[in-house]
């Protein structure tokens, strides 16, 4: 004890409130869950940001004898759930489940939200992403991208496409083509994706970009045509479908996504392992195979990986939502 005799007392407390601190941080990753985790659901039930983290949760729970309940919290676009998932305690126990509408295009959208997505939240990981694809009535003479834009410019602001709301990715995804072809197509939005490919199927409107699952059978069928995959590749389902970047529009891609987050502050130990747990899940067989039937691909990434992606899509939108004048409703 000679060699401590001059070390300020109040110095030493910290360093031992510090060691402290951190043993029993690194206890409460190891033993981490020891009681049921809540993972808030910023919608109704039904949608994929519904069903997504009920794969999810049933597969942590058979891992770790945990009960994974989900609640449902809907209103504003998201906002309320978002909310109350940033406000949370920071424990490990109150999870998010979040589309990238909420992460990465409401922020730019609303002139004032409650919340900041990479201030007041941490990311676990992107469970899974789901493609889109550009889809035409048939009586629109296009089929493909080049003659869609060559048609636009022949008649602008004549072509209609419809999407299931202001800031859905059926919107800024439309957009974001409009911006790198400098085409004017007239938006129409709808209340979901099913009143919008209803529309489209009767042609009321021209085209949509929607989500693959949504549109495969109707494709299939001859009501609608498909164009264009809005993925950075060719979709396993439509082998034969040119990507909208073969089209001559590189670096074009507007993808929907699902992330899981906690709210900041959360333990990075606690975060690894809920993202780790994440990874190993949604890559077993028959959560890909459910995956698959939603028209989803598994991805599990790391907390970094999300935060990087959040970083790229927020710039990526930012601009889009900017030159586009796009408002929420």
């Amino acid at each position: 004890m000679k060699n401590y005799q001059h070390f300020p007392r109040v110095a030493l407390m910290l360093v031992v409130t510090g060691i402290g601190a951190c043993l029993h941080t690194m206890s409460s990753a190891q033993t981490y869950p020891t009681r049921a985790i809540r993972i808030i659901v910023p919608f109704a039930p039904g949608g994929a940001s519904d069903l997504l983290p009920r794969m999810l949760g049933q597969k942590l729970s058979e891992a770790w004898g945990q009960q994974i309940i989900i609640d449902n919290r809907p209103g504003a676009a998201g906002n309320i759930g978002m909310e109350l998932g940033a406000k949370a305690p920071a424990d490990g126990y109150t999870l998010l489940s979040a589309p990238n509408g909420n992460l990465v295009v409401n922020p730019h959208m609303y002139s004032k939200l409650p919340y900041d997505v990479f201030r007041d939240l941490a990311p676990v990981t992107l469970i899974a992403a789901v493609q889109n694809v550009f889809v035409v009535h048939p009586s629109v003479p296009v089929r493909n991208v080049r003659e869609l834009v060559t048609l636009a410019k022949a008649r602008p602001g004549d072509l209609t496409y419809g999407s299931p709301g202001n800031g859905s990715q059926g919107h800024v995804g439309v957009e974001l083509l409009k911006m790198m072809a400098g085409i004017d197509i007239t938006h129409v939005p709808y209340n979901g994706v099913g009143p919008a490919m209803r529309e489209l199927m009767g042609g009321q409107i021209s085209l949509a970009l929607a989500q693959t699952q949504a549109a495969i059978a109707h494709i299939h069928s001859g009501k609608l045509r498909a164009i264009a995959s809005a993925s950075a590749k060719r979709l396993a389902i439509l082998p034969d479908l040119p990507t909208v970047a073969e089209s001559g529009y590189i670096g074009y891609e507007a993808v929907s996504w699902y992330a899981l987050m906690a709210p900041a502050g959360t333990s990075k130990d606690i975060l690894g392992r809920l993202s780790a747990e994440c990874a190993r899940a949604v890559q077993l067989p028959d959560i890909r195979e459910r995956l698959n039937a939603l028209g989803a691909e598994p991805v599990g990434s790391s907390p970094d990986q999300l935060v990087a992606t959040m970083r790229t899509e927020s710039a990526r939108w930012a601009k889009v939502i900017k030159v586009a004048n796009i408002r929420a409703d």
